[in-house]
């Protein structure tokens, strides 16, 4: 149930994300919604690493959420950087 609403709070990452970091994306709002999902899994899992717990499991933490975005704006960078040079 726990990747469920990793997936769920990882949509709202990825808005989150595209209101922080605006910008014309070549992939639009489906490809920042899969950022905020990659983002999401990756800020939960290093940020469980980092303040303890169950970093699959669990509930949805303050910290996760913000390890989220900030995931999800790496990878939203990196994504633009790598459709520019293509």
């Amino acid at each position: 149930m726990s990747w469920l609403w990793m997936f769920l709070v990882g949509l709202v990452v990825g808005l989150v994300a595209k209101f922080l970091m605006p910008g014309k994306d070549p992939g639009g709002f489906i490809i920042t919604a899969l950022l905020g999902v990659a983002g999401m899994f990756v800020g939960g899992f290093l940020s469980g690493l980092v303040f303890g717990g169950n970093p699959v499991g669990g509930q949805i933490q303050p910290s996760g959420f913000i390890g989220g975005v900030i995931g999800a704006l790496i990878l939203l960078a990196v994504y633009r950087m790598v459709q520019r040079r293509a």
